[in-house]
């Protein structure tokens, strides 16, 4: 299978999650926040999970090596997809980070051209696209 490339998009792409904090860390948080040491509750949370990243990021490395991981933002765009398909290939593709596929990506090309997909981080298709690929995501 061809190797992908990660696409550099304009701006950052985020995700938004929710996550349950027990009462007295909250507390606690907000207090950090109150004298100062971060700009809000986000801040912190998201300078907490940065350092717990960093702090394994040679395990990290080692994992997105060993299951050829493309690390960051991948787009997958018509354009690429029908080239693909003239090939007569398809692709396997394993993201850690953001898969997009280009709203204009129809279900049979998505079908024709991807085997599976692997996606830690989130996935950005539009509905029918990923229900037509519902049993190729791992």
């Amino acid at each position: 299978m061809p190797a992908l490339r990660p696409t550099a998009h304009a701006k950052p792409v985020d995700e938004k999650i929710t996550i349950n904090v027990g009462f007295v860390d909250l507390g606690q948080i907000d207090l950090l926040v109150q004298e100062g040491f971060y700009a809000n509750r986000s801040d912190l949370i998201r300078t907490a999970i940065r350092n717990q990243i960093a702090a394994h990021a040679e395990a990290v490395k080692q994992v997105v090596n060993r299951r050829t991981l493309v690390l960051g933002i991948q787009h997958l765009t018509t354009a690429e997809l029908e080239a693909v398909r003239a090939r007569g290939e398809m692709l396997d593709v394993r993201v850690l980070g953001l898969l997009s596929i280009a709203p204009d990506v129809t279900p049979a090309l998505a079908l024709a051209t991807l085997n599976s997909i692997d996606v830690l981080g989130s996935l950005h298709a539009t509905p029918q696209v990923k229900s037509a690929l519902a049993d190729r995501l791992k």
